[in-house]
Order: structure tokens, then sequence, then C-alpha cells
């Protein structure tokens, strides 16, 4: 495992990127600090597979649920900062909440899974060949 930075050199790195040290790191222990500001950085700020503002729509969707205040805030500000407008921050919450009422309709109903996954199955197949047939 690499040797972490200390303290100092990662706060400064923090700062040239974010401007400040934000409260919620500050209390970080100096062992974790690198690790987690390089996580971050390279997750939460960084171009990965998922574009950032969609994933910050889906830490939006995500934390409605969870409830945290402090998330759901982080990830709105975020989102618009990576271009997501109104509308879709809007839609990513409704989506939440659509997608947690079949959760909880499904669950409480303990509707069979393995029937469950053979008519997604059979959906897919049929809307697959629908789409092909469209096509041309």
């Amino acid at each position: 495992m690499a040797i972490a930075r200390n303290r100092k050199e990662v706060e400064a790195e923090i700062i040239e990127h974010l401007g400040i040290i934000p409260g919620f790191m500050k209390g970080i222990p100096e062992e974790y600090l690198d690790f987690e500001w390089e996580l971050f950085k390279s997750l939460q700020l960084g171009e990965t597979l998922i574009p950032n503002k969609y994933k910050e729509l889906m830490g939006i969707a995500l934390h409605s649920e969870t409830k945290c205040r402090y998330c759901t805030l982080f990830h709105k500000e975020t989102a618009k900062l990576f271009g997501a407008t109104d509308a879709e921050i809007q839609e990513a919450v409704h989506y939440a909440k659509m997608s947690l009422g079949w959760s909880a309709y499904l669950n409480g109903m303990q509707a069979d899974y393995d029937e469950f996954a053979g008519e997604l199955k059979q959906i897919g197949n049929y809307v697959k060949e629908n789409m092909a047939q469209h096509a041309h």
C-alpha cells in the first residue's frame, strides 16, 4: 500500500480543487484523509464511465430515499454544476418515487421472484423484436 501524504499536502490539493477545505473533510483522521480525498476526487469529481451529471442525478434520487439532507443538497448543487436542469432534477426525484413505490408493492405483496424474472425476460424479448420490426 502506498504511503499516504501528510495532512498539509492533501489539504493544499483540496484547496486547489475546491477553494476551501469543507468542514466534513476537516475531521477525517490524517491516516485516512489522503485515501478519502483520492476516492472523492476520482469518483465524485472525476470523469468516470458514468458522466458526472448522471452520477449526481443518481445521487439526488438515492438520497431522496435515504432522507439525508446533506447528501441531497450536495448532489443537487453538484448536479447543477455539471449542467443538470431543474427539470432533470425533478425527473430524477420523481423516478425515485415511482421506483420505490413499485419496490414497496412487489416486496409487500411478496411477488414470486422467479415468475417476475421470467416475465421480465419475455417483455425484453418482445420489446427487442418489436423495435427490430419498426426499424425496417
